[in-house]
């Protein structure tokens, strides 16, 4: 059995899975490109398995690691074969052509916009859009291990991400419902900036967020 599905064959999704692998989960990996997929499956190892979108998800959370027009586009062609799956949205809508804004509406986030396009029996929620790749595959930055943002609306689905998280050796914090993504979203777009800007040369987008006391 699958225990997740991973829509996508790039740093995120290799990032992702090398954490939930980690914990113990096993993994698919689904891409419109299949020789893409099965290269990223055979990196990864033991426990992965792979196939193209035209398939139908096997893993009871799916995590959508591809661009937020590509979410949208796959949430809506799955339709039904979503039902009962928990669906991760990683996406940071920021608008790539100027780096200065959000694709969004105010009042709105990516998160939301694919929850409206999900079918009433799936949960979507927010995670990993405040993580970069490179931090994922080694599991920490700076020493420490990662904090992974969650926004749902659904205790289950918040609970079952919070798992998988916790054993791929990260730390959850569900910060509250759904539209809590929003802040996340724009959060992590203010740290994207920084991770772009020349000023701060040191980061070379292996930072990580983290809540300390």
């Amino acid at each position: 059995m699958t225990n997740l599905t991973i829509i996508g064959n790039g740093n995120m999704a290799r990032g992702i899975a090398t954490r939930a692998l980690a914990g113990g989960l096993t993994v698919e990996i689904l891409g419109q490109d299949a020789t893409k997929a099965k290269e990223l499956a055979a990196e990864l190892g033991t426990g992965v398995t792979f196939g193209t979108t035209a398939e139908a998800p096997q893993g009871g959370i799916v995590v959508l690691a591809v661009p937020f027009d590509a979410a949208k586009s796959v949430v809506s062609t799955y339709g039904e074969a979503l039902t009962g799956k928990t669906i991760v949205d990683i996406t940071n809508p920021v608008n790539f052509q100027t780096f200065d804004s959000l694709v969004v509406e105010p009042g709105t986030s990516a998160a939301e916009e694919v929850a409206q396009l999900a079918p009433a029996g799936a949960h979507v929620v927010k995670a990993f859009n405040t993580t970069f790749a490179g931090t994922l595959v080694a599991g920490e930055s700076g020493g420490q291990p990662l904090d992974v943002f969650i926004a749902g609306d659904n205790a289950d689905a918040n609970a079952a991400v919070s798992s998988f998280i916790s054993a791929g050796g990260m730390r959850p914090l569900v910060v509250g419902p759904l539209k809590r993504s929003r802040e996340l979203e724009g959060f992590q777009f203010v740290l994207m900036t920084m991770q772009a800007n020349p000023e701060f040369a040191d980061f070379n987008w292996d930072t990580g967020l983290q809540v300390t006391k």
